[in-house]
């Protein structure tokens, strides 16, 4: 596979990685609405001027059109939504690993959009994985089960439904010739504009002067560095190199979170969760093996 079809996905995977950390720090002084508004509503409004100054079209087939709204709903409505409230009842580390099973709802949804059914070990990796899943989401032992619970990592593991259901369809949109920019720009200009009236209301609990810079950087890191740059690079790589090959990239995501969070947060990891991590990446690579 060409090296910069693999750099944009590595990349994009990488700052993926650190969106549980920099969720987990803007809930610390955000309410989770708030978080999961100003990440789209500031991604949508430096995305507008750059597609039209750009001139990128809007699609103009209608089947194109839907896979539009589809994946900018999931990636910039849905995902945010569900993924920040579970981050504010989980830990950063829980969070990342959850989403290291991104790949399989990413191969499962593709495979019955095209109505493709899977091989016996995919559903073999996916069953390990998900019990992988449970381990974790069960596990409450001392170290980083203690910032987690139960409800915040089947939040997070709802999320993945949504994000890879955007991710398959952004990878279908440039699939069939319409820009990676113009997906991302578009569809998180779009739902911004959609969000925009019910901003004054998830902002209400907000007292901008209050917020440390830290959290507003955090902030401006998910609206900019994994709505806009990780969407564009995901979109494009997963067009041109396959979305079932490509999303293997995802199997590394935990990597960079679990580091970030042990750096920034001082969240350790038990005995439990290197199980869990275990069961779930190897899971996870199983299935991918059965493309």
């Amino acid at each position: 596979m060409p090296l910069p079809i693999l750099a944009a996905a590595l990349l994009a995977v990488v700052m993926w990685g650190a969106s549980p950390v920099a969720a987990k720090i803007a809930v610390q002084e955000f309410p989770p609405l708030a978080v999961a508004f100003l990440r789209t509503l500031l991604g949508g409004l430096a995305a507008l001027p750059v597609a039209l100054a750009m001139r990128i079209p809007l699609p103009k087939p209608r089947d194109q059109r839907v896979l539009l709204v589809l994946s900018g709903f999931c990636g910039f409505v849905g995902f945010p939504l569900l993924f920040t409230f579970g981050v504010a009842l989980t830990s950063a580390n829980h969070a990342s690993l959850i989403l290291a099973a991104l790949p399989v709802f990413t191969g499962g949804i593709a495979l019955a959009w095209d109505k493709r059914l899977p091989r016996a070990v995919w559903w073999l990796g996916c069953g390990i994985a998900l019990i992988g899943e449970a381990v974790l989401i069960s596990g409450r032992t001392a170290g980083v089960a203690q910032a987690a619970t139960i409800e915040g990592d089947v939040l997070v593991l709802a999320s993945n439904v949504f994000a890879s259901l955007g991710y398959v369809a952004g990878a279908r949109l440039q699939r069939a010739g319409y820009p990676s920019s113009g997906t991302t720009f578009y569809g998180v200009a779009m739902f911004a504009l959609v969000l925009l009236p019910f901003t004054p209301f998830a902002l209400s609990d907000v007292s901008p002067g209050e917020i440390s810079a830290f959290s507003w950087g955090a902030i401006l890191y998910l609206a900019v560095g994994v709505t806009i740059i990780g969407y564009v690079l995901w979109y494009w790589a997963l067009g041109k190199g396959g979305i079932e090959r490509i999303g293997l990239m995802q199997f590394l995501q935990p990597v960079s979170g679990v580091i970030l969070a042990w750096i920034l947060l001082s969240e350790q990891v038990s005995t439990s969760f290197l199980a869990a991590s275990a069961l779930i990446l190897f899971g996870v690579w199983l299935a991918l093996r059965a493309k």
